[in-house]
């Protein structure tokens, strides 16, 4: 082979590594995924963020806990009694995620994949008397657990791995291109592949937004749940109330101020008639 040959080949092969190190750098910048959790004041409240091509696309912050019952042997060895395992999700934990138009998803493992939690969220449209509107929302949530992992759970009668998942779930509901916010504690239940088994997932300090997202690491306007604006109104209230109060009062006093002061100024007819030659 003459020397233009080999170099056309070696040509060739730079523009294929060339091509291959470009698509990988595409997949690992669309796969980017950051556990941001140690920024958080509140040690319980972990933060997620999933950034495809360069750009941030879902941001999550929560504090999950799980209430999942299991079976012990009784004392007697013969009956079976239910206790209860609490598995609070820990920072430091593994995460993957992917943004779409329409769907989003989160996955998070801890305790060397002994758990993993799973948050699907879809945006929808929906036609309204005031025109087509869209919202996103939480629409399933999938909870995988080892009870033969001996943190949380203590000698179980059939350690296993179960899952347990919502059914017919629409929760979080947000109008689209807002962050759903809500401090306030959220339940949701789940069916265990473990029979007549309910998960309990305790939800709270959440802050989510998996769709629309504008700049980089920063939530849009907030959609505040149901359960923070009465609390909100609750604590507002009294000090509404209390202005209120007070520019009464105040009105009240100006007014009693000016009157008096009318009054005071105001010429005083004698009603003694033999007064009258004073007068002038």
């Amino acid at each position: 082979m003459d020397l233009r040959g080999r170099t056309l080949l070696g040509g060739d092969r730079l523009r294929i590594l060339l091509m291959f190190f470009h698509v990988m750098a595409q997949t690992v910048a669309e796969q980017e995924v950051e556990n941001l959790s140690g920024l958080s004041t509140n040690p319980e409240k972990d933060i997620f963020v999933v950034r495809e091509n360069g750009t941030t696309c879902l941001m999550a912050e929560f504090a999950a806990k799980f209430i999942v019952p299991y079976d012990v042997w009784a004392s007697n060895y013969v009956d079976l009694i239910t206790e209860q395992a609490e598995i609070s999700l820990t920072r430091g934990a593994e995460v993957k995620g992917h943004c779409g138009h329409n769907e989003s998803e989160l996955e998070v493992f801890w305790v060397d994949h002994a758990y993993t939690l799973r948050m699907l969220f879809v945006k929808e449209s929906h036609n309204t008397s005031k025109g087509p509107e869209a919202t996103w929302n939480l629409n399933k949530v999938h909870f995988v657990y080892d009870s033969s992992e001996k943190t949380h759970f203590k000698a179980p009668v059939k350690a296993n791995k179960y899952t347990a998942s919502s059914h017919h779930l629409s929760a979080l509901v947000t109008p689209a291109g807002m962050s759903y916010e809500c401090q306030a504690q959220q339940t949701i239940s789940l069916a265990s592949s473990d029979p007549q088994k309910t998960v309990t997932m305790i939800l709270s300090a959440v802050h989510i937004q998996p769709f629309d997202i504008i700049s980089d690491f920063v939530f849009s306007e907030e959609h505040k749940c149901p359960v923070d604006e009465r609390e909100q109104l609750e604590e507002t209230l009294p000090l509404i109330l209390g202005l209120i109060l007070g520019l009464v009062i105040v009105i009240t006093l100006v007014i009693y101020h000016i009157h008096h002061k009318m009054t005071a100024n105001q010429v005083q007819i004698p009603r003694d008639r033999s007064q009258y030659k004073h007068m002038g």
